[in-house]
């Protein structure tokens, strides 16, 4: 913080202070945290009685001022003896064992981290041993300062401003120039913005070609006309943009890198918005065209012409008019409930049956305008063409889920038998359809195990909605059908256990075996597809938002295998299945941001798996690079969780393994700093770098704008 926004901050804390203090001029405890809006907590108190210089239970505003002033200007002596006199809960001058376990017990709490008691014994002992210097068994101040020198990035953080813990956080700061107005956006989104200024050209072109055929007969006419082409194109090209089966299969084309085929579902969207638009001007004009007619007719009002058949109106019979109208009530409907406050607030059947109208719709184009068919013919054979296929895949034969894991934070972890035939690549989706829970539903998820996974396929569903939350609480009921595994789910089960490494049992997860029916449809191919043709990839997933990564990890670590198996001497591979160009990866960073503690649980069996695999294949290897965060724990810049990070550190370095996730890799605490991790990925020049990722949208933009910045090309994972 600079010496003008804490002279700031004090003017703020003299305002809040005036504001709260009574008629004698202090405030106690309740209302020092209600002026600095500080948490109930051990550290307030702690706080409050340092500022009571007199002891009285009160503390005055000049009392107040004086300790902050030296906090904010004093120097890194003085703030350091404050952090001191923080843990010297008894103020006897030195720091024993029982009074560090007080602070780092309370630290864990501020930072809702869960260790078990004899944990924070461990941690307690990490930090004493290696503060007590003399073995005198306390730390006195001089020792504390010892220490810190270990450790730069805290010592860096009190000479900043040791009065950070009570500022409020300083506004985000803003680029005076709009990213779309920066040549990194231009260059990155340069397939997309050719592709929006094609489909805007193209519009303006048949509607224009139209209008200019038409316009001698009315204006209104002429703008009817011209949308109603541009209507017909875009009807169309909603289908086309929804063919996913064509679309994975133009993945692995040379096209996909012309074609923004990742943003396909985003495309969807924006033709949507365009085709109710043209439909509503559409609309408009043929009734003021209808208003200008029976003006001129004297004998029929507008509502004959809206509401009864005339010939020579258009559409089958002359129905124009009425098929039209429930044409822009059909399309409101399936824009107001496909909107995201619809289809994410736990309400997606909603947005399910109402967007199957489209049947409708296509339909009554088909009545309405008599030249529709001729765009939609290619499409909508292919439309059909996809939906028999996957009627006829889904119905040749039911599969069975062989076993269910209820995880932490209500994950579902199914185990749903493979089939023979089929073939997906790491991170691909399908779409999920349990009668149990619902006949008719069928939704999307990715596939969480590796396609060298031959007997079974993954799936980890977090419970956000109503379907997600039925499938939860079917299997947490007591007995359930088909419980006892058959014997296909036995020997399932004993082939995985000797290939493959399951999940591990994490606080609160369930193990069920069962033989419950289900269907699948896919695969459907995604952005992460691109993972194998990078050279330096980082996978970001932001909670559960690591499940196409888990697969995609999975595979990455058994293709390095197989690739690792060459002639040291002539680099000979006798691997036939596995070219060179399958796999271009020289470095892979990993990224798993994480609200608390218990959502590592999901995957952290995976992890160490890998962990320990590249150390074996590369000891001290730094192919596959783990990063973990946990924003819910204090970052290393808050004063109250120095002694916390200090003690998981000098843990962590004496047994190898980090005590909130039992892996090698230590979890940090807080947010990334995003400017710092992408720096160090392109410090290290392992060649172009691309960055996928999967989470909330709100993370996607801040990842996005920082990627242009550094000129890494993004890719999110939409469906």
């Amino acid at each position: 913080m600079s010496a003008a926004e804490d002279a700031e901050w004090l003017r703020w804390v003299t305002k809040q202070f005036g504001s709260i203090v009574g008629e004698d001029k202090e405030i106690d405890l309740e209302e020092f945290k209600t002026a600095l809006q500080v948490k109930e907590s051990f550290f307030a108190e702690r706080f409050f009685t340092l500022f009571d210089a007199d002891g009285s239970g009160t503390i005055s505003l000049e009392e107040l001022l004086k300790a902050l002033s030296l906090l904010v200007h004093g120097n890194e002596m003085d703030k350091l003896r404050f952090l001191f006199q923080v843990y010297d809960v008894d103020g006897s001058g030195s720091i024993d064992p029982d009074e560090l376990r007080v602070v780092l017990g309370w630290c864990l709490r501020e930072s809702t981290i869960a260790l078990p008691e004899e944990r924070l014994g461990d941690l307690t002992l990490a930090l004493f041993e290696a503060a007590d210097k003399d073995h005198s068994g306390s730390i006195t101040f001089e020792e504390l300062r010892e220490e810190l020198e270990g450790f730069p990035e805290v010592l860096e953080n009190l000479t900043i401003s040791a009065a950070s813990w009570l500022k409020p956080p300083p506004p985000a700061e803003r680029s005076c120039q709009p990213r779309y107005l920066t040549h990194a956006y231009w260059h990155n989104h340069r397939s997309k913005l050719a592709f929006l200024g094609g489909y805007a050209g193209l519009n303006l072109l048949l509607f224009t070609l139209a209008a200019l055929r038409h316009v001698s007969l009315s204006r209104w006419l002429a703008v009817a006309r011209g949308c109603g082409q541009c209507l017909n194109f875009n009807c169309a090209f909603l289908a086309v943009l929804m063919l996913r089966r064509c679309l994975t299969w133009l993945r692995a084309t040379p096209i996909a890198k012309v074609l923004p085929l990742d943003q396909h579902v985003v495309f969807h969207q924006l033709v949507g918005y365009v085709v109710l638009t043209l439909a509503a001007i559409h609309t408009g004009a043929h009734i003021a065209n209808f208003s200008r007619l029976a003006r001129q007719d004297g004998r029929h009002a507008l509502a004959e012409y809206l509401l009864s058949a005339r010939p020579g109106v258009g559409g089958l019979g002359g129905t124009a008019s009425q098929t039209g109208l429930v044409l822009q009530g059909l399309l409101a409907a399936m824009l107001a409930f496909s909107s995201p406050c619809v289809r994410r607030s736990g309400h997606f059947e909603v947005f399910y049956w109402t967007h199957l109208s489209y049947i409708s719709v296509w339909t009554l184009l088909i009545l309405h305008g008599p030249h529709f068919w001729k765009w939609f013919a290619v499409p909508g054979c292919l439309f059909v063409l996809e939906k028999v296929v996957g009627l006829v895949w889904r119905r040749a034969g039911g599969l069975r889920i062989v076993e269910v894991n209820l995880l932490p934070s209500k994950v579902t972890h199914l185990v749903i038998e493979r089939p023979q035939f089929f073939h997906y690549k790491p991170g691909d989706y399908i779409y999920l359809n349990i009668p149990a829970i619902a006949t008719y539903e069928w939704h999307p998820f990715t596939i969480s195990s590796a396609p060298e996974q031959q007997e079974t396929l993954w799936l980890h569903i977090r419970s956000l909605g109503q379907w997600t939350n039925k499938l939860y609480e079917y299997f947490q009921q007591p007995k359930l059908p088909s419980l006892e595994p058959k014997p296909l789910s036995r020997s399932l089960r004993e082939k995985r256990c000797r290939r493959w490494e399951q999940v591990s049992i994490g606080l609160g997860e369930t193990h069920r075996f069962c033989s419950i029916k289900c269907y699948i449809d896919g695969p459907y191919g995604t952005p992460t597809r691109r993972i194998f043709t990078s050279e330096h990839a980082v996978l970001i997933g932001a909670g559960i938002g690591i499940t196409p990564f888990a697969s995609i990890l999975q595979s990455i670590m058994y293709r390095y295998r197989r690739r690792k198996q060459s002639c040291p001497s002539c680099h000979y591979s006798w691997c036939e299945d596995l070219r060179d160009e399958e796999m271009t990866l020289r470095k892979v960073d990993f990224i798993w941001i994480n609200r608390d503690q218990k959502h590592f649980e999901w995957f952290v069996s995976l992890l160490t798996k890998l962990e320990m695999e590249q150390a074996e294949q590369e000891p001290g290897g730094r192919f596959l690079e783990m990063h973990m965060y946990m924003t819910s724990a204090l970052s290393k810049n808050d004063m109250k969780a120095i002694g916390l990070q200090m003690a998981l550190d000098l843990l962590a370095a004496k047994e190898q393994r980090d005590s909130i996730t039992g892996l090698r890799t230590r979890t940090q605490p807080g947010r990334p700093d995003w400017t710092k991790v992408f720096g160090k990925v392109a410090e290290e020049k392992r060649g172009k770098v691309q960055v996928f990722f999967c989470g909330s949208p709100a993370l996607a933009k801040v990842i996005r704008a920082h990627c242009e910045r550094f000129g890494f090309r993004f890719f999110k994972e939409n469906f």
